[in-house]
């Protein structure tokens, strides 16, 4: 067992370019160590990610703020409370809105991440 706390963990890096605006990305569970992937991740208002795909299965929990998840077909406002499934290859975005700061955590089987060409 690991007991670990989200503000003892340092903010990692945007190696692919996938975040535009302020945003920290913490991993409680990075890859290769878990058959999971698990991140808290914090935008601050109109922050958020570009339009991508992982190559596995991702659920969102919304802790903080408002904010805005989308696919190609449409988007949809959330906020704290709020549960999002994404399949695996479905394209897709997440981020906060422009008036408000957005929270969630990030649970996902590992896999391979690719912007929207």
């Amino acid at each position: 067992m690991k007991v670990m706390r989200v503000d003892n963990l340092k903010v990692m890096p945007d190696p692919l370019g996938l975040f535009f605006g302020k945003v920290e990305r913490q991993y409680l569970v990075e890859r290769g160590t878990a058959g999971l992937v698990v991140a808290m991740v914090k935008f601050e208002a109109g922050a958020g990610n570009r339009m991508h795909a992982h190559s596995g299965e991702q659920v969102l929990i919304v802790t903080e703020g408002k904010g805005v998840v989308a696919t190609e077909a449409g988007e949809q406002i959330v906020t704290p409370g709020t549960i999002v499934y994404i399949p695996a290859n479905e394209m897709h975005s997440h981020g906060a809105t422009k008036d408000s700061a957005f929270a969630h955590w990030s649970v996902q089987t590992p896999g391979d991440t690719r912007l929207k060409p």
